[in-house]
C-alpha cells in the first residue's frame, strides 16, 4: 500500500517510522528528527527527501579530516558538503563551522544559496549554554563576535584566519538576509556613516581655523563627496570579516 503523504520513512531502509521513534525497529538506524528548510515539517535526519513537501535535501557526508571539536562541546565535527561547499557541524548542538571561501560562495551565489536553505542541519539535542567567546576548532584561539554586516541581528563568532561558528538555526538566517538584500543595505550604511564622518571633520577643521584667527572658506552645503573613495575604504563586507 502506497504511503500517506507526510509519513516519515527511516532514511536508510525506508520503512515507515514515528515521529517518536529514535532508531528504526526494522533496520536499528539511529534516528534523530530535524526541520525541512522549506516547509518546516519534520524529517529524518539523512533523508534525501522532505515527506510533506517532497523538497530534495542535497546533501553528503564528506571525506574525513583532522579533528576539529566544536567550540561549544569539544566534540569533534562532522564534515557534511551541502551543495557545493564544505562544512563541519556538531551533532550535538547543531552549531555549524564554516571556512571562508566556503562563506563568501553562499553568500555570493543565489543557487548555493537554495541549497542551504533546503539543506537539514542536526537539531539540537541539549538547550544552547549561556552567550560567550568560544575557541576557533582549528587554531583554538577565541573568536570574535560580531553582528553579521552590523545590521543583520544575527551575532556569529568569527576567527579571521580560519572561518565562522553559527549556532543552530544562525546560518540560514543569515542566508535569509543576504537574499533579501541585506548586504546592500550593509554598504548603503556604510557610505551614510562614511559621508557622516566627513562632514564632521570639515565642521572640527573650521572650528579649529577659526579658533586660530585664520579666515578659512567652509566647504559649500552642496559640496560633492568623492563616492570611489568612500565605497574604497568600506571594502568589501565580507572581506573584511577574514582580513587583517
Amino acid at each position: 500500500m502506497a504511503a500517506t503523504p507526510g509519513t516519515l520513512r527511516c532514511p536508510s531502509c525506508g520503512a515507515p517510522v514515528a515521529p517518536e521513534t529514535r532508531s528504526c525497529p526494522y533496520c536499528q538506524t539511529a534516528l534523530a528528527l530535524v526541520s525541512c528548510p522549506s516547509c518546516f515539517a519534520a524529517i529524518f535526519q539523512g533523508a534525501k527527501h522532505c515527506s510533506s513537501c517532497g523538497a530534495g535535501v542535497s546533501r553528503a557526508a564528506a571525506e574525513p579530516r583532522p579533528a576539529r571539536p566544536c567550540p561549544e562541546c569539544r566534540r569533534d565535527l562532522a564534515p557534511v558538503k551541502v551543495g557545493s561547499v564544505l562544512l563541519d557541524e556538531c551533532l550535538a548542538c547543531g552549531g555549524v563551522f564554516v571556512d571562508p571561501p566556503s562563506f563568501e560562495r553562499i553568500c555570493a551565489e543565489r543557487e548555493q544559496q537554495a541549497v542551504v536553505l533546503l539543506a537539514s542541519f542536526p537539531a539540537p539535542v541539549r538547550p544552547a549554554r549561556a552567550e560567550r567567546y568560544w575557541p576557533c576548532p582549528v587554531c583554538g584561539r577565541l573568536m570574535n563576535r560580531q553582528n553579521f554586516a552590523r545590521l543583520s541581528g544575527v551575532i556569529v563568532d568569527v576567527c579571521k584566519g580560519h572561518g565562522v561558528w553559527f549556532n543552530h538555526g544562525e546560518l540560514q538566517a543569515i542566508v535569509e538576509f543576504v537574499r533579501a538584500g541585506g548586504l546592500d543595505r550593509a554598504r548603503e550604511r556604510e557610505k551614510t556613516d562614511l559621508e557622516e564622518e566627513r562632514r564632521r571633520l570639515h565642521q572640527e577643521q573650521y572650528a579649529h581655523a577659526l579658533r586660530g584667527g585664520a579666515s578659512p572658506v567652509p566647504p559649500p552645503p552642496g559640496d560633492p563627496l568623492d563616492y570611489g573613495a568612500i565605497l574604497s575604504a568600506a571594502r568589501d563586507l565580507l572581506k573584511g570579516m577574514f582580513h587583517h
